[in-house]
This record gives structure tokens, C-alpha cells and sequence, in this order.
């Protein structure tokens, strides 16, 4: 079970970290990178062949601003690119959400909320779970716990109220 996460500058790491936190909690092997689809296209382009031979099931992608990276990437491989628009730019992160959302046909990129790396960590997790059953169990077990939490919660302000 392996996952590649690329990326663009040193300055999104603080971002992409809980992705890291949550793929390696469910015991997914990853591979970060930090690689500018603009300062560094041929050792970007040099690691998406890695990918694309080395067993990685999907891979997730962090930009801000311009945010081509994961356009660049999934250009480049047929493995699932989960794209990650970062804030950080004076539009605070909508230019990159524009960015990778729009990708032109036949290059998907599927698109998760401004600096929503944990949540691109577990879309990861859920497309790896099709073929991974202990994955499968883990994401169902820790959305029992989910539930109950919040039927706690639920509890407890009803208790309040009466």
C-alpha cells in the first residue's frame, strides 16, 4: 500500500503534514516530494514515472496560486490525482481551487477543499479500500467511532435542554 505526495514549495509542508499523519496511522507507505511543476518540471516529471512503476495506487498533489502541479501530474500518469488547492495568495486560496478544479476533459483531478490535505488523505484511503480490505475495516471501524461521538454529543445537548 504505497501513496506519493507531491508538493510545490517547502512553505505548504506545515499543509500537507496531517495527510501525512493520517495515510501512515493506517499503515500506507509515502513517498513526499517537494517539486514545482514550474521551477522543477523535469524532476517532477522524473518522479511521476517513478510512480507510475513502483506501485503507488494514488497520488496527492498540494499547490497555491497558479496551482498547476496537479494538472501537471495527472497529465502525466493514469493513476488517481487528488488535488489540493492551498491558501496563501492574496485570494486566499481560490485562485488554486479554480485552478485544479478545472481541469479540461479526459485529465481528471479530484478536488479537495482549500488546505484540505486530511481529507485528501482519506478520499486516498477510500480509493486504495477497493482493493484493500484491512484499509476497508479501518475506514468503517473509525466511522462507527464518528458516529458515536456525535451521537454523544447529541446526547449531551438534549440533556442540557430538558
Amino acid at each position: 500500500m504505497k501513496t506519493a505526495i507531491i508538493m510545490g514549495s517547502t512553505s505548504d509542508l506545515s499543509k500537507v503534514e496531517p495527510a501525512v499523519d493520517v495515510l501512515k496511522k493506517y499503515g500506507v507507505e509515502v513517498n513526499v516530494r517537494c517539486l514545482s511543476a514550474h521551477r522543477a518540471h523535469e524532476g517532477l516529471s522524473k518522479f511521476v514515472e517513478e510512480t507510475n512503476h513502483d506501485g503507488t495506487e494514488v497520488i496527492i498533489t498540494a499547490a497555491g496560486m497558479a496551482a498547476a502541479l496537479p494538472g501537471v501530474v495527472a497529465s502525466q500518469t493514469v493513476l488517481p490525482v487528488i488535488g489540493v488547492p492551498l491558501s496563501g495568495s492574496v485570494l486566499d486560496g481560490m485562485d488554486a481551487l479554480m485552478s485544479v478544479v478545472q481541469m479540461p476533459p479526459g485529465i481528471p483531478v479530484a478536488t479537495v477543499a482549500i488546505n484540505g490535505s486530511k481529507n485528501a488523505a482519506y478520499l486516498a484511503l477510500q480509493i486504495m479500500a477497493v482493493k484493500h480490505e484491512e484499509i476497508r475495516k479501518q475506514l468503517l471501524s473509525e466511522r462507527k467511532d464518528m458516529e458515536e461521538a456525535a451521537m454523544k454529543a447529541n446526547d449531551e445537548v438534549i440533556a442540557k435542554f430538558q
